[in-house]
């Protein structure tokens, strides 16, 4: 009977080779970039449509509500060893360089929260194709944008002092309006944390909805009225002279209505003044640490 040892054992499974691997990995460049081509020709065929078509040309080729479900299909279907964060940023380079293709556009930037900040959030979410263009205060962003035909607006989503009420600007009905809120997937050490608003004209029909964006103006603003209405809303708040009152920018989350915060504001003591809706946005992805 032979010993154990000198029975014959199985070979191990042949390791691939470096050059192996490395052809793998040059065959799939290849073929995301030849993926890329062939979806700006795809492309080329959309802008043919939209110029046979007139009814197209409102605005920005933005499309809010497109961006927002692409996004949240990329972090469902995510997994491996690629950083979501890398993942994020090109799929949102992508596409902001087809839009600009589509339609050449600049983004108009407040950078008075910080320029570092305001420029990773914009270069992590527009890629350096889209031209930049700085302003000192939220006023100026929303100027420029009004004045264009598709430009986007970045202007920080909390109170920055001396920036004023801003967002009465966007209460006429020709106005531009918030469109996005970004960063849109939420997540601790995001490397473009600064939370900004997106503003411009976009068609209506393209618009995501589910948080809505309110300019008020109430009397009556104290202490009490501002905790309140943070139990049902996002909001920013600078001082109105009159009345002892407040200009709010206000966010109210899917689930909850203009009603409910008018609600909160009257049994808290506030009256509203005036109100116009200003934008809207989808709802934020939050994802969990492991998903990093």
């Amino acid at each position: 009977m032979a010993s154990a040892t000198s029975m014959t054992m199985p070979k191990p499974a042949d390791k691939p080779l470096l050059a192996d691997l490395r052809k793998e990995i040059d065959r799939i460049d290849e073929e995301m970039h030849r993926l890329l081509m062939q979806r700006g020709e795809i492309i080329d065929r959309l802008i043919e449509s939209k110029r046979a078509d007139k009814s197209q040309e409102i605005g920005s080729a933005f499309r809010p509500a497109r961006e927002a479900d692409m996004m949240r299909r990329l972090v469902r279907r995510h997994k491996g060893i690629l950083p979501l964060d890398t993942a994020e940023s090109i799929w949102r380079v992508i596409i902001s360089t087809f839009t600009y293709v589509q339609a050449p556009f600049s983004l108009h930037a407040d950078l008075t929260a910080g320029d570092a900040l305001m420029r990773d959030s914009a270069r992590f979410h527009f890629g350096f194709t889209v031209p930049f263009v700085p302003h000192m205060g939220a006023a100026g962003v929303v100027a420029a944008v009004s004045e264009s035909k598709g430009d986007l607006g970045l202007v920080p989503a909390f109170a920055v002092a001396s920036s004023g009420a801003w967002w009465s600007a966007l209460e006429f009905d020709t106005a531009p309006k918030i469109i996005a809120r970004l960063p849109f997937v939420e997540r601790e050490d995001h490397p473009a944390a600064l939370p900004v608003f997106v503003i411009s004209r976009v068609a209506a029909d393209a618009m995501v909805t589910e948080a809505s964006v309110w300019s008020i103006r109430v009397s009556g603003w104290t202490a009490k009225t501002a905790q309140a209405l943070s139990t049902v809303a996002d909001f920013i708040a600078v001082p109105d002279k009159a009345f002892d009152g407040a200009a709010l920018l206000v966010t109210v989350p899917e689930g909850k209505s203009f009603a409910d915060l008018e609600k909160a504001l009257v049994n808290a003591g506030a009256s509203v003044r005036s109100s116009a809706l200003v934008g809207s946005h989808a709802t934020r992805y939050t994802v969990a640490a492991d998903k990093h």
